[in-house]
């Protein structure tokens, strides 16, 4: 799988161009490549921040911005790399708050690449060596915590190296990245949510908290198998935390109760990843956050392409043409389990406009089959470098007439005067919009 990254600095550029050009050989998933990688630059992961490694099908990267604006509003300096990037490589890496510089990017990267040329190649691919550069870039800047996203599952992602993390968490759980989690191995769990739970829990390390949400039995099977192998306190929600979602969150766990405010971010799955970034907080005792804190932190809590509602810029100019009150909507969601939550915050409101761009290899129900009821028409554009689904891939699962267009532009222009627009299928699809939207992520 090619990322496609580009930069319009030189030297970022011309790393980038290298990094390009590595791919993960059919069929090779491990952390051998990574380990061996990393032993080269010193293994910059024994040298870490306190660290909060959070997984999950969804929700994780959200998650994983709360707990930055969590921590930062207590006054602590914080590195986090999410990913992937929307418009700029950069936003991968946030030292101290801010968005990698192109310089220090373009030095980490060519260190990393050297590293691996001149002791004979690896063979490690884009997302091994944006992790080794990711552990340079953390354990030599310093700073109170960092907070790390996993990429693809959890057991075998390339940042589960990290030998002692702080606390460890999961987000939502769900089908997807079918290819590489459900792939057949011997001792893997056959239900495939079972092995879900399996593959992302395998971030739990020995005494180092593990937080989730709740889960159904079979899953939390798993989870309670290798928290108790690994001697790993687990902390469930609806057992040991609970939060409830209405006009605030009503949080609860052993230590007392928050009463903490709603989220700016739109959905209540967001008010519910909030929660996860709270207790997360509360499950360890090295870093202090205060109630006031975590109350600021999940106000200031800002993620793009997650049910954005695009600011003024030429898309949304060009969609007001027609009706100056038109709202345009953006969100990445490519899966059932993001179907679901985009379809219960236009539950709601008023039927919508969907132009959907979405990768071949992704199931093209995931999005239109939970919005059925909520859609005025459905519009197809490609997915920016990849193989997408064609407008017939969508026309079995819905009613209504699918239209294909050459680009965003094209489907917002031919669209009738009445009603919003949601633009969602791939988080490729959502970094063009941005771009063409001159919105970029900061």
């Amino acid at each position: 799988m090619k990322d496609f990254a580009i930069s319009d600095h030189p030297r970022v550029a011309a790393q980038l161009a290298r990094l390009g050009a590595l791919s993960v050989p059919q069929g090779r998933l491990g952390l051998e490549i990574i380990e061996g990688l990393l032993d080269r630059l010193g293994n910059p992961q024994r040298r870490l921040p306190p660290v909060f490694h959070v997984a999950g099908t969804n929700g994780k990267g959200s998650t994983c911005t709360y707990l930055r604006h969590m921590l930062e509003a207590q006054g602590l300096s914080v590195h986090s790399a999410t990913k992937p990037h929307l418009v700029r490589y950069n936003e991968r890496i946030r030292l101290n708050g801010a968005l990698i510089s192109d310089d220090h990017l373009a030095d980490l990267l060519a260190r990393v690449l050297d590293a691996n040329e001149a002791g004979g190649d690896l063979g490690p691919s884009f997302f091994e060596v944006t992790t080794a550069a990711i552990f340079l870039a953390f354990a030599e800047t310093p700073a109170d915590a960092c907070v790390i996203e996993v990429g693809l599952g959890g057991r075998l992602d390339a940042t589960n190296v990290i030998p002692d993390p702080l606390v460890t968490g999961i987000a939502t759980l769900g089908i997807d990245h079918e290819g590489f989690l459900l792939r057949p191995e011997d001792g893997a769990p056959a239900d495939p949510l079972a092995r879900i739970a399996w593959e992302k829990a395998g971030i739990t390390r020995p005494h180092a908290p593990l937080v989730t949400l709740d889960y159904p039995p079979r899953a939390e099977k798993q989870i309670a198998a290798l928290t108790a192998a690994s001697g790993a306190p687990w902390l469930r929600r609806g057992r040991d935390w609970s939060a409830q979602i209405g006009d605030t969150i009503a949080y609860r766990d052993a230590a007392g109760t928050l009463d903490l405010p709603l989220p700016m971010l739109a959905g209540r799955h967001q008010a519910e990843n909030a929660a996860l970034a709270v207790a997360m907080l509360r499950a360890q005792s090295r870093l202090t956050v205060t109630p006031e804190a975590m109350a600021q932190g999940i106000r200031a809590a800002r993620w793009p392409a997650r049910l954005q509602l695009l600011n003024e810029g030429p898309l949304v100019a060009l969609a007001r043409r027609a009706n100056p009150t038109r709202e345009v909507w953006l969100d990445g969601g490519h899966n059932p389990d993001a179907g679901a939550a985009i379809a219960r915050h236009f539950a709601t409101r008023p039927p919508v406009h969907l132009i959907m761009g979405m990768l071949a290899n992704k199931d093209p129900s995931a999005i239109v089959t939970p919005l059925t009821d909520r859609l005025l028409s459905v519009s197809v554009v490609p997915a920016p470098g990849h193989d997408a689904h064609t407008p017939e891939d969508f026309a079995a699962h819905t009613p209504l007439p699918v239209r294909p267009c050459d680009d965003v532009e094209a489907a917002i222009a031919a669209l009738p005067e009445q009603g919003d627009v949601l633009i969602c299928g791939s988080l490729y699809l959502a970094g063009d919009v941005l771009r063409r939207n001159l919105e970029f992520p900061d």
